[in-house]
């Protein structure tokens, strides 16, 4: 396989985001996110959202464990994805509110 055909990137359809935005009740999201996704799907992405909202409020490995039930591989990727991604998660932590303890006001005291 051409090694340069690995590199591309999938081109992203807007059109979904686009319709994420149009939503505008939890309830409008989960009854559209329950359509897109399988079960299955949607319980992981939820997951790794909570072991996100964990992290980033400071917890280890294994309360995160513990609470979420997600694996060590699943808590260690969205462990890098809040360290070296595309800051979607601060983005939303931001704008819901949800900060490192070291972020907020009170840090340090």
């Amino acid at each position: 396989m051409n090694k340069n055909i690995k590199n591309i990137k999938k081109a992203r359809y807007e059109n979904m985001y686009k319709a994420i935005l149009t939503l505008e009740t939890v309830d409008e999201c989960m009854k559209f996110f329950e359509d897109l996704c399988s079960v299955t799907e949607l319980y992981a992405m939820e997951q790794r959202f909570q072991v996100a909202e964990l992290l980033s409020q400071g917890h280890i490995y294994n309360s995160i464990l513990e609470q979420t039930g997600a694996s060590s591989a699943t808590i260690s990727r969205v462990n890098r994805s809040l360290q070296y991604g595309a800051d979607g998660y601060a983005i939303a932590f931001e704008r819901m509110g949800i900060l490192k303890p070291e972020d907020g006001e009170d840090a340090g005291k």
